[in-house]
């Protein structure tokens, strides 16, 4: 059945979260002053992202609220007991900095723009409709999207097939008449592919190798690519460096 809407992850996907996490940490760090038990920049980074994605996978667990989460992050990253009120406000000072380095990737703009007379579109994101409606907005992408769906709304995360059919749900389609588009080989590659989904992985820089590469999603380096994955006009497409 042919495609007729394309469902997009946000962060990594659209967003490139992992730069304005690096540089807002960083500025977040060189103003909160010394480095004391952190180490080097480099090395807090590091750590800072080592705790995220270890206090993420609780709240897609269920173990965590989101607002729950953050301060287990803040906390884990000082190394000391803070009350909840503490712990929000070491990360709004953070994400003044991390906010400020917010931007999309290149590649996103031109994609959407050739995609949007011959396809819908929504949003589905294991993070909170607070953050993300309202980064969508600052981004200036937010009307190019008929529905946002997130985690802490519907009470289910990806990969759980439930998620991404209710987002063939928001829009009235069967899964096999959507794409998902996301960086995740396995909460977004797998999971959208197990879903009944056409499953794009995008891998922007190839950390992957072909042996980590889950089975199911169509894999591209850029979505540059995705038009003509998806049967749009090629002129925009390039060929997939990944065969």
């Amino acid at each position: 059945m042919a495609i007729k809407a394309v469902v997009w992850d946000v962060d990594d996907t659209l967003f490139d979260y992992t730069s304005a996490d690096r540089e807002g940490m960083r500025a977040h760090l060189t103003a909160e002053g010394p480095l004391a038990g952190h180490g080097t920049p480099e090395e807090a980074l590091t750590r800072w992202r080592r705790i995220t994605d270890q206090q993420w996978a609780r709240f897609a667990a269920g173990e965590a609220t989101f607002e729950g989460q953050r301060r287990d992050r803040v906390r884990a990253f000082v190394g000391r007991e803070l009350t909840d009120g503490e712990a929000d406000d070491w990360f709004g000072r953070y994400l003044r900095h991390y906010e400020t380095a917010w931007a999309l990737f290149p590649d996103v703009l031109p994609a959407l723009d050739l995609l949007a007379a011959g396809y819908r579109h929504a949003v589905l994101s294991n993070s909170s409709l607070h953050v993300q409606d309202r980064k969508l907005r600052v981004l200036g992408v937010h009307d190019r999207f008929e529905v946002v769906l997130c985690a802490a709304e519907l009470g289910v995360s990806k990969p759980a097939a439930a998620a991404f059919h209710a987002a063939c749900e928001a829009l009235a389609l069967s899964p096999d008449q959507v794409a998902y588009v996301g960086d995740h080989p396995e909460i977004d590659g797998r999971g959208a592919a197990e879903a009944g989904l056409l499953s794009v992985w995008i891998d922007r820089d190839g950390a992957y190798t072909a042996g980590d590469a889950p089975t199911g999603p169509r894999r591209i380096a850029s979505l540059a690519e995705l038009p003509a994955l998806l049967g749009a006009d090629t002129r925009f497409g390039a060929p997939s460096t990944f065969r």
